[in-house]
């Protein structure tokens, strides 16, 4: 049996794949990338209507990229997960608050989740606009969102793909009602993997792919 082993032409065809699957879906031209990125990370088709992109919000994520934006991600496999060539092509830096020690302890203090209290650090101490890519903690996203409403906060982007069952569904419904661009998953699916996946579709069209 012939394999495919070269590693471009695996990701080529896992998309060619992808495309033919998705024949007949209706979705806007601008979000195709980010779509066939998310199914190809996940060979989840579900995500075709569960997806949802505020209006403009690709071009609008894409801008702010070029203009070197801070990429904050609420666990660090999510870090991990996003190429870190790309972001340095255009200027951003990935960073990620939960691990931070000073983070920890402010939590320990309040009895609040980490991932909570690693929005506030980030709102304080981190300049330009700021992408939050959050696949794993809803009370990250809960937190943007009172921020927001509270005019602290003013994101340049949300990605909102908390996978699980508790505040899963009800913080994603939240932040549809944002005025700031936003990528949501709505439902249950989502995960650290699918944000980061989200980040790099974005990357991927504004840069050369090493």
């Amino acid at each position: 049996m012939d394999m495919i082993t070269n590693p471009m032409e695996i990701e080529n065809r896992s998309f060619e794949i992808i495309s033919s699957e998705l024949e007949g879906k209706e979705f806007k031209k601008e979000n195709a990338n980010i779509l066939k990125r998310v199914i190809h990370t996940s060979a989840d088709f579900d995500y075709a209507d569960n997806l949802f992109f505020s209006e403009g919000v690709v071009a609008s994520a894409q801008n702010t990229l070029r203009n070197g934006a801070a990429i904050i991600t609420d666990t660090q496999m999510g870090s991990s997960g996003i190429n870190k060539r790309a972001a340095a092509k255009l200027g951003c830096e990935v960073l990620c608050f939960v691990d931070s020690p000073e983070v920890a302890q402010i939590a320990k203090e309040s009895g609040h989740t980490r991932s909570r209290e690693a929005v506030d650090y980030a709102a304080r101490t981190v300049a330009g606009p700021l992408v939050f890519a959050v696949g794993n903690a809803p009370t990250a996203l809960i937190r943007i969102c009172e921020l927001v409403e509270a005019g602290v906060l003013d994101p340049a982007l949300v990605i909102a793909v908390p996978v699980g069952f508790v505040n899963v569904v009800e913080s994603k419904e939240l932040v549809l009602s944002l005025k700031a661009p936003h990528i949501v998953a709505r439902g249950r699916k989502g995960g650290s993997n699918v944000a980061a996946a989200i980040v790099n579709a974005l990357m991927y069209e504004i840069t050369d792919r090493d």
